[in-house]
């Protein structure tokens, strides 16, 4: 299914930076699968590929932390989005040992450890669960996407290098 948004999404033919960005602002997917599709269909160097991807992520970072509570009071009117939001804040609180434990760096880790269901998206609902003011919950969130961008780039470059050493001859 992944594959096929992001086709539609370069079928607007855009330029590969914005798709990037568009990519990286997704849920679930984010920078994680931004990086690997800007570095090898995007074609970008990895610092642009970086860059747009970190940007994109942070996108909705705002939103979600300025309107999860409100958007989520609102919706869980209707049953299915309770019960979507129960699952939601659930998972988050199940991870919530790294929190109180680290503290902030705990928020830091959970959104850095490029993992499927952490990230921004769900740093942003582990902020409102753990009631962590907007100003830290966004440098937290903002300094986790750097180090998972980090992170992925460096495992799509070394892959892409491996990959190449190995069928090279």
């Amino acid at each position: 299914m992944r594959e096929h948004i992001i086709e539609a999404i370069r079928a607007w033919g855009l330029p590969p930076e914005w798709v990037t960005v568009i990519i990286s602002m997704l849920p679930i997917v984010e920078l994680r699968g931004a990086i690997p599709w800007a570095l090898t269909i995007g074609a970008l160097e990895w610092p642009r590929a970086y860059l747009f991807s970190v940007i994109g992520n942070m996108v909705p970072v705002v939103p979600l932390l300025l309107f999860l509570e409100p958007v989520s009071k609102l919706l869980r009117r209707f049953r299915f989005m309770d019960r979507f939001f129960n699952w939601l804040f659930a998972r988050t609180r199940k991870r919530e040992w790294a929190i109180r434990r680290y503290g902030p760096i705990g928020l830091v880790l959970f959104v850095a450890i490029p993992l499927p269901i952490t990230g921004a998206w769900t740093g942003c609902a582990a902020a409102f669960v753990f009631g962590i003011p907007f100003h830290r919950s966004f440098f937290y969130i903002l300094l986790g996407v750097c180090i998972a961008g980090a992170i992925v780039t460096a495992a799509v470059l070394g892959g892409v290098s491996l990959g190449g050493l190995l069928f090279s001859r």
